[in-house]
């Protein structure tokens, strides 16, 4: 890995540009805001996430709540849209 790189005088070629598709510092630094539940999940649920956090050294909450939030984003509903009104009942 000590190897001297050669660089060269030569035609590049066809270069590609690539657009900025980082977020802003702003963006990074944004922490939505959390609402307290109580929920009670299954042991084997728990488990599993504690067992997978410990393997990723991160938080089981914090995949949890991960996870609801992608599902969310995959259902493509926003907490304001994405309430449904109540269905009626249609006697028969």
């Amino acid at each position: 890995m000590n190897k001297k790189i050669a660089y060269t005088d030569e035609p590049l070629g066809e270069v590609e540009l690539i657009p900025d598709f980082l977020p802003a510092p702003a963006e990074l630094a944004f922490r939505e805001e959390g609402v307290k539940v109580t929920l009670a999940l299954s042991k084997s649920s728990v488990d599993f996430f504690k067992l997978e956090a410990s393997k990723h050294q991160t938080q089981y909450q914090r995949m949890i709540r991960r996870l609801l939030d992608a599902y969310v984003e995959a259902q493509g509903r926003s907490p304001e849209r994405g309430r449904q009104p109540a269905r009626k009942r249609v006697a028969n």
